[in-house]
Protein backbone atom coordinates (compact mmCIF):
# COMPACT_ATOMS: atom_id res chain seq x y z
CA UNK A 1 0.00 0.00 0.00
CA UNK A 2 2.83 2.36 0.91
CA UNK A 3 4.75 2.16 -2.75
CA UNK A 4 1.14 3.44 -4.09
CA UNK A 5 1.53 6.91 -5.59
CA UNK A 6 -1.15 9.61 -5.89
CA UNK A 7 -2.38 8.35 -9.45
CA UNK A 8 -2.45 4.84 -8.55
CA UNK A 9 -4.76 5.42 -5.62
CA UNK A 10 -6.78 7.35 -7.91
CA UNK A 11 -7.23 5.26 -10.59
CA UNK A 12 -7.95 2.39 -7.73
CA UNK A 13 -10.17 4.69 -6.58
CA UNK A 14 -12.68 5.51 -10.17
CA UNK A 15 -12.34 1.60 -10.87
CA UNK A 16 -14.12 0.90 -8.25
CA UNK A 17 -16.61 3.59 -8.35
CA UNK A 18 -20.02 2.65 -8.49
CA UNK A 19 -23.31 4.22 -7.61
CA UNK A 20 -26.16 1.30 -6.56
CA UNK A 21 -27.93 3.80 -3.92
CA UNK A 22 -31.36 5.47 -4.63
CA UNK A 23 -32.64 7.83 -6.84
CA UNK A 24 -35.94 9.64 -7.24
CA UNK A 25 -37.95 8.56 -10.50
CA UNK A 26 -36.57 11.28 -13.14
CA UNK A 27 -32.92 11.23 -11.79
CA UNK A 28 -30.41 9.05 -13.38
CA UNK A 29 -26.54 8.61 -12.71
CA UNK A 30 -24.12 8.31 -15.85
CA UNK A 31 -20.89 6.33 -14.79
CA UNK A 32 -18.18 7.00 -17.85
CA UNK A 33 -15.74 4.40 -16.59
CA UNK A 34 -18.87 1.84 -17.47
CA UNK A 35 -20.21 3.24 -20.14
CA UNK A 36 -16.73 4.14 -22.36
CA UNK A 37 -13.63 2.39 -21.99
CA UNK A 38 -11.72 4.91 -23.81
CA UNK A 39 -12.49 7.02 -20.35
CA UNK A 40 -10.55 4.28 -18.70
CA UNK A 41 -7.45 4.47 -20.42
CA UNK A 42 -7.67 8.60 -20.96
CA UNK A 43 -7.90 9.02 -17.09
CA UNK A 44 -5.27 6.73 -16.41
CA UNK A 45 -3.00 8.21 -18.69
CA UNK A 46 -3.81 11.50 -17.11
CA UNK A 47 -3.08 10.58 -13.73
CA UNK A 48 -0.09 9.40 -14.66
CA UNK A 49 1.24 12.22 -16.25
CA UNK A 50 0.69 14.42 -13.28
CA UNK A 51 0.03 12.50 -10.19
CA UNK A 52 2.65 9.58 -10.10
CA UNK A 53 4.51 11.03 -7.03
CA UNK A 54 3.54 10.54 -3.34
CA UNK A 55 3.02 14.59 -2.75
CA UNK A 56 0.25 15.89 -0.36
CA UNK A 57 -2.26 18.38 -2.57
CA UNK A 58 -4.78 20.93 -1.89
CA UNK A 59 -8.27 19.84 -2.41
CA UNK A 60 -10.70 21.62 -4.81
CA UNK A 61 -14.26 20.20 -4.29
CA UNK A 62 -16.35 21.00 -7.71
CA UNK A 63 -20.42 19.25 -7.34
CA UNK A 64 -20.89 16.89 -9.74
CA UNK A 65 -19.53 15.85 -12.97
CA UNK A 66 -21.16 16.99 -16.46
CA UNK A 67 -21.68 15.44 -19.21
CA UNK A 68 -19.85 16.78 -21.40
CA UNK A 69 -16.76 17.00 -19.07
CA UNK A 70 -15.20 14.60 -16.18
CA UNK A 71 -18.89 12.99 -17.40
CA UNK A 72 -16.97 12.13 -20.71
CA UNK A 73 -13.25 12.20 -19.91
CA UNK A 74 -13.15 11.31 -16.38
CA UNK A 75 -11.01 13.98 -15.73
CA UNK A 76 -12.88 16.59 -13.51
CA UNK A 77 -13.75 19.84 -15.01
CA UNK A 78 -11.58 18.75 -18.66
CA UNK A 79 -13.81 18.49 -21.85
CA UNK A 80 -11.58 16.28 -24.68
CA UNK A 81 -10.58 19.31 -26.21
CA UNK A 82 -8.45 20.77 -23.26
CA UNK A 83 -7.32 16.96 -22.36
CA UNK A 84 -5.96 17.26 -26.27
CA UNK A 85 -4.74 20.57 -26.45
CA UNK A 86 -3.14 21.23 -23.27
CA UNK A 87 -2.60 17.99 -21.77
CA UNK A 88 -2.02 16.23 -25.33
CA UNK A 89 -3.85 12.87 -24.62
CA UNK A 90 -6.36 12.43 -27.74
CA UNK A 91 -9.66 10.88 -26.94
CA UNK A 92 -10.62 9.07 -30.49
CA UNK A 93 -14.47 8.13 -29.20
CA UNK A 94 -16.07 11.80 -28.11
CA UNK A 95 -15.85 15.21 -28.98
CA UNK A 96 -16.90 17.78 -26.01
CA UNK A 97 -16.85 21.71 -25.08
CA UNK A 98 -17.66 21.96 -21.49
CA UNK A 99 -17.92 25.56 -20.27
CA UNK A 100 -16.31 25.30 -16.80
CA UNK A 101 -13.60 23.67 -18.58
CA UNK A 102 -12.18 26.99 -19.77
CA UNK A 103 -12.53 28.83 -17.29
CA UNK A 104 -10.19 25.80 -15.06
CA UNK A 105 -7.88 26.20 -17.92
CA UNK A 106 -7.24 29.45 -18.41
CA UNK A 107 -6.86 29.78 -14.75
CA UNK A 108 -4.25 27.25 -14.55
CA UNK A 109 -1.94 28.68 -17.37
CA UNK A 110 -1.75 31.56 -14.92
CA UNK A 111 -1.16 29.53 -11.94
CA UNK A 112 2.06 28.29 -14.02
CA UNK A 113 0.53 25.39 -16.07
CA UNK A 114 -0.63 22.32 -16.13
CA UNK A 115 2.23 20.65 -14.23
CA UNK A 116 2.65 22.77 -11.91
CA UNK A 117 -1.07 23.55 -10.94
CA UNK A 118 -1.54 19.36 -10.56
CA UNK A 119 1.81 18.96 -8.23
CA UNK A 120 -0.35 20.91 -6.36
CA UNK A 121 -3.97 20.46 -6.72
CA UNK A 122 -6.26 17.86 -6.85
CA UNK A 123 -9.95 18.53 -7.98
CA UNK A 124 -13.07 16.04 -7.36
CA UNK A 125 -16.41 16.42 -6.63
CA UNK A 126 -18.61 14.78 -3.48
CA UNK A 127 -20.89 12.95 -6.01
CA UNK A 128 -18.05 11.98 -8.72
CA UNK A 129 -20.52 10.83 -11.51
CA UNK A 130 -22.46 12.06 -13.55
CA UNK A 131 -26.14 13.10 -12.44
CA UNK A 132 -29.16 13.75 -15.09
CA UNK A 133 -32.80 14.51 -14.77
CA UNK A 134 -35.74 13.61 -16.89
CA UNK A 135 -37.19 17.07 -18.98
CA UNK A 136 -40.90 16.71 -19.31
CA UNK A 137 -39.89 16.65 -23.26
CA UNK A 138 -38.36 13.20 -22.55
CA UNK A 139 -34.75 14.69 -22.69
CA UNK A 140 -31.84 14.13 -20.45
CA UNK A 141 -30.05 17.41 -19.39
CA UNK A 142 -27.17 17.77 -16.79
CA UNK A 143 -28.02 18.01 -12.81
CA UNK A 144 -26.65 19.05 -9.68
CA UNK A 145 -26.61 16.27 -6.37
CA UNK A 146 -28.44 19.87 -4.49
CA UNK A 147 -31.02 20.08 -7.19
CA UNK A 148 -33.90 18.06 -5.27
CA UNK A 149 -34.21 17.23 -1.78
CA UNK A 150 -35.05 13.68 -2.00
CA UNK A 151 -31.99 13.32 -4.56
CA UNK A 152 -29.70 14.82 -1.59
CA UNK A 153 -31.14 12.75 0.86
CA UNK A 154 -30.28 9.33 -1.33
CA UNK A 155 -26.96 10.56 -2.16
CA UNK A 156 -25.91 11.63 1.22
CA UNK A 157 -24.35 8.93 2.88
CA UNK A 158 -22.65 8.07 -0.48
CA UNK A 159 -20.88 11.47 -0.57
CA UNK A 160 -19.47 11.82 2.74
CA UNK A 161 -17.86 8.23 2.41
CA UNK A 162 -16.72 9.89 -1.24
CA UNK A 163 -14.92 12.90 0.64
CA UNK A 164 -13.10 10.99 3.16
CA UNK A 165 -11.76 8.32 0.23
CA UNK A 166 -10.51 11.50 -1.52
CA UNK A 167 -9.36 12.65 1.73
CA UNK A 168 -7.68 9.45 2.01
CA UNK A 169 -5.59 10.09 -1.28
CA UNK A 170 -3.26 12.18 0.61
CA UNK A 171 -5.00 15.53 0.47
CA UNK A 172 -4.26 18.56 3.11
CA UNK A 173 -7.34 18.64 4.92
CA UNK A 174 -6.43 21.97 6.95
CA UNK A 175 -8.26 24.11 4.15
CA UNK A 176 -10.73 22.70 1.61
CA UNK A 177 -11.92 24.69 -2.00
CA UNK A 178 -15.16 24.63 -2.69
CA UNK A 179 -16.50 25.96 -5.76
CA UNK A 180 -20.42 27.87 -6.03
CA UNK A 181 -22.09 29.12 -3.00
CA UNK A 182 -24.86 26.81 -3.15
CA UNK A 183 -22.14 23.56 -2.90
CA UNK A 184 -20.57 25.24 -0.24
CA UNK A 185 -23.96 25.12 1.78
CA UNK A 186 -24.36 21.60 1.57
CA UNK A 187 -20.52 20.38 1.60
CA UNK A 188 -20.74 22.05 5.09
CA UNK A 189 -23.57 20.26 6.93
CA UNK A 190 -21.66 17.67 5.42
CA UNK A 191 -18.55 18.48 7.25
CA UNK A 192 -20.22 20.12 10.68
CA UNK A 193 -21.62 16.70 10.98
CA UNK A 194 -18.29 14.51 9.85
CA UNK A 195 -15.74 16.91 10.81
CA UNK A 196 -13.46 16.43 7.67
CA UNK A 197 -11.83 19.65 6.84
CA UNK A 198 -10.89 22.56 9.44
CA UNK A 199 -11.36 25.70 7.18
CA UNK A 200 -13.59 26.04 3.86
CA UNK A 201 -13.06 28.64 1.68
CA UNK A 202 -15.44 29.50 -1.47
CA UNK A 203 -14.84 30.52 -4.68
CA UNK A 204 -16.96 31.29 -7.51
CA UNK A 205 -18.10 28.06 -9.95
CA UNK A 206 -16.25 28.17 -12.90
CA UNK A 207 -19.86 28.12 -14.98
CA UNK A 208 -21.22 31.05 -13.16
CA UNK A 209 -18.19 33.19 -14.04
CA UNK A 210 -18.41 31.73 -17.38
CA UNK A 211 -21.88 32.75 -17.87
CA UNK A 212 -22.45 35.52 -15.99
CA UNK A 213 -19.55 37.39 -15.46
CA UNK A 214 -17.26 37.04 -18.57
CA UNK A 215 -16.07 40.28 -18.55
CA UNK A 216 -14.77 40.11 -14.97
CA UNK A 217 -13.46 36.92 -15.87
CA UNK A 218 -9.54 38.19 -14.79
CA UNK A 219 -10.67 39.36 -11.21
CA UNK A 220 -11.88 35.90 -10.79
CA UNK A 221 -9.23 33.89 -11.74
CA UNK A 222 -6.63 36.47 -9.54
CA UNK A 223 -9.29 35.50 -6.59
CA UNK A 224 -8.88 31.46 -7.12
CA UNK A 225 -4.62 31.48 -7.77
CA UNK A 226 -4.45 33.91 -4.19
CA UNK A 227 -6.72 31.76 -2.92
CA UNK A 228 -4.38 28.21 -4.04
CA UNK A 229 -1.15 29.80 -3.81
CA UNK A 230 -1.45 30.98 -0.16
Amino acid sequence: MENKTFADRVIEFNTKLIYSGNLPGDFKVLNPYLDNPETMEVMGKFYHQYYSDVEKRKFIIGINPSRHGAGVTGVPFTDTKRLESVCGIKMKSAYTHEVSSVFIYDMIQEYGGVQEFYKDIYINSPFPLAIVRKAKNGTWLNANYYDDKELFKDVKGFMIETLKKHISLNLDTSEVFVLGKKNAEFISKLNQEEQMFETITVLEHPRYIQQYKSKEKQLYIDKYILALKK
